[in-house]
């Protein structure tokens, strides 16, 4: 990218990478520029239902929220779910040691794990300070929304 100017050959090409990787927004950033391209996605007609309000911290993405996944066993109190579908990794590369383990004291916003959704790896962070009092999911697991990934007391 140029200093002052965008260089639109680059805009396009994040924006064919949005199309190609089927996501809704991409954002770049290098020094003091930082470039955001985004997209309305056609959702097929479905039939109305009121819409139920954001959850606090929830961004706004002009939807309902997708729900959790279903479950017969009960979420655990103080659990961490999954954001997203995808696959969950619990250490930043193969054969590295894991983010967390089971008895460990974690800070808000330390990374815990990683889910890997459309070829992108997406840190999850803690929600709020506390140990680590149970690991639920095993490394390469595929996961689905609101699925636990692990307990923090």
């Amino acid at each position: 990218m140029a200093n002052s100017e965008l260089d639109e050959e680059f805009v396009r090409r994040l924006s064919h990478l949005l199309q190609e990787a089927d996501l809704s927004e991409i954002e770049f950033e290098s020094g003091d520029q930082r470039v955001r391209v985004a997209r309305t996605v056609q959702v097929a007609a479905a039939p109305a239902q009121p819409a139920a309000p954001a959850a606090p911290g929830q961004a706004e993405s002009g939807g309902a929220p997708p729900q959790p996944a279903e479950s017969s066993e009960p979420v655990p109190e103080g659990a961490v779910t999954a954001p997203m579908v995808g696959t969950v990794y619990v250490a930043p590369e193969p054969g590295a040691d894991p983010f967390v383990r089971e008895g460990d004291q974690v800070q808000e916003g330390q990374t815990l794990l990683i889910v890997e959704a459309m070829k992108v790896m997406n840190p999850l962070p803690a929600p709020r300070s506390g140990t680590v009092r149970r690991v639920i999911v095993q490394d390469g697991q595929p996961v689905e929304f609101g699925e636990p990934l692990l307990v923090i007391e």
